[in-house]
């Protein structure tokens, strides 16, 4: 069973960056591929972006593409979202989450198990 803690949240004002860290315990962690997930108030929870199990492929959300970035260590069992250029409308709790597949999906019911997650608030 692998468990997944994230960290890095807070409050940041418009324009701003924040790096969210997910760490992971467990040894099935480098094999896993990894998404990111967020939930803003009375909304149902998105699609951020992900990464496959060796880090060789990334793929994004339209509405952050091109701001955020995912990346991993496997050495460090922990999995990152760096964000940039954030806007109000990033406001969410953000969740990491992974699948005992190589390949990541876009789709949160094809997730195995899911972090707390960590709130992220953007000012305008």
């Amino acid at each position: 069973q692998v468990q997944l803690v994230e960290s890095g949240g807070g409050l940041v004002q418009a324009g701003g960056s924040l790096r969210l860290s997910c760490a992971a315990s467990g040894r099935t962690f480098s094999s896993s591929a990894m998404g990111w997930f967020r939930q803003a108030p009375g909304n149902e929870r998105d699609f951020v972006g992900a990464i496959s199990w060796s880090g060789g492929s990334t793929y994004y959300a339209d509405a952050v593409k091109g701001r955020f970035t995912i990346s991993r260590d496997n050495a460090k069992n922990t999995v990152y979202l760096q964000m940039n250029s954030l806007k109000p409308e990033d406001t969410a709790v953000y969740y990491c989450a992974g699948r005992n597949r190589h390949y990541s999906s876009s789709s949160l019911n094809e997730y195995d198990y899911w972090g707390q997650g960590t709130q992220v608030t953007v000012s305008s």
